[in-house]
């Protein structure tokens, strides 16, 4: 029989954990998804504290940062970690670079598995497809801004290429039948149902995008989600960082 000093003290400690334990409130890329969800695990299981993530692309985190949401932690593209930081937005000082992620090309599973490791390769498959879709991410604009251009193909496909909302899940546009071929980060496409992953873009049309977090300037509970920084770093994370089809860093 548990002793009525025993359930005091218990009653005690569980009040006292309640007042410390912290709900840290995440804003993270879809492309990400994988490796922030082992950190969070790695954070919960050590720490006791609760993770509220909101999922969604990396343009859309940067609006809602800039829109003054509040946040503990930001995970995006590093290039616009930099630029808030800057704005003051986040605080520079704490960005944790975890993983690096290349540009990946699909199609349709009904669709037959073309050639695009070549430069050739990919402008053939570009100007076949009837339709093109995009990320609204680095992605997407490198695709548009760099890769279309340099292929001789911007013209060609200005009327066929199509770039949803951030957030937006490319796969869903090919699984749908709304494009023949879809470009996003690697991690979006290798496992999603319903398409063929083709593998990267060429090499020499390749753009690397760096995923970052950082605390919040504002941030409510930074000393609580400081550990969560340093998960992201940890062996479970990296290795779920390869699982998804990105380097850890």
């Amino acid at each position: 029989m548990v002793s009525r000093l025993a359930l005091c003290l218990m009653t005690a400690l569980g009040a006292a954990g309640a007042a410390v334990a912290a709900d840290i409130k995440v804003l993270a890329p879809n492309a990400a998804r994988e490796a922030v969800s082992e950190a969070i695990s790695v954070f919960e299981r050590s720490s006791g504290h609760k993770v509220i993530v909101a999922w969604t692309g990396t343009e859309s985190i940067t609006r809602r940062v800039a829109d003054g949401e509040a946040v503990d932690i930001v995970v995006n593209a590093a290039q616009n970690i930099d630029r808030q930081s800057r704005d003051g937005r986040l605080a520079g000082a704490t960005r944790t670079d975890f993983a690096r992620s290349g540009i990946g090309v699909a199609v349709p599973v009904s669709a037959a598995r073309v050639d695009v490791s070549t430069p050739e390769g990919l402008k053939a498959a570009l100007l076949s497809a009837r339709s093109v879709v995009v990320s609204s991410g680095t992605s997407g604009r490198h695709m548009v801004e760099v890769v279309f251009p340099k292929l001789d193909v911007g013209e060609q496909l200005k009327t066929k290429t199509r770039q949803p909302p951030s957030g937006a899940q490319i796969a869903d546009f090919l699984v749908s039948g709304e494009a023949d071929l879809g470009f996003q980060q690697v991690s979006e496409l290798q496992h999603a149902k319903g398409i063929h992953y083709l593998g990267l873009v060429p090499a020499e049309l390749q753009s690397y995008t760096i995923y970052s977090a950082a605390m919040s300037a504002n941030a409510a509970n930074a000393e609580a989600a400081m550990p969560l920084l340093s998960a992201l770093r940890s062996p479970p994370v990296q290795a779920a960082v390869r699982a998804s089809g990105m380097e850890p860093l």
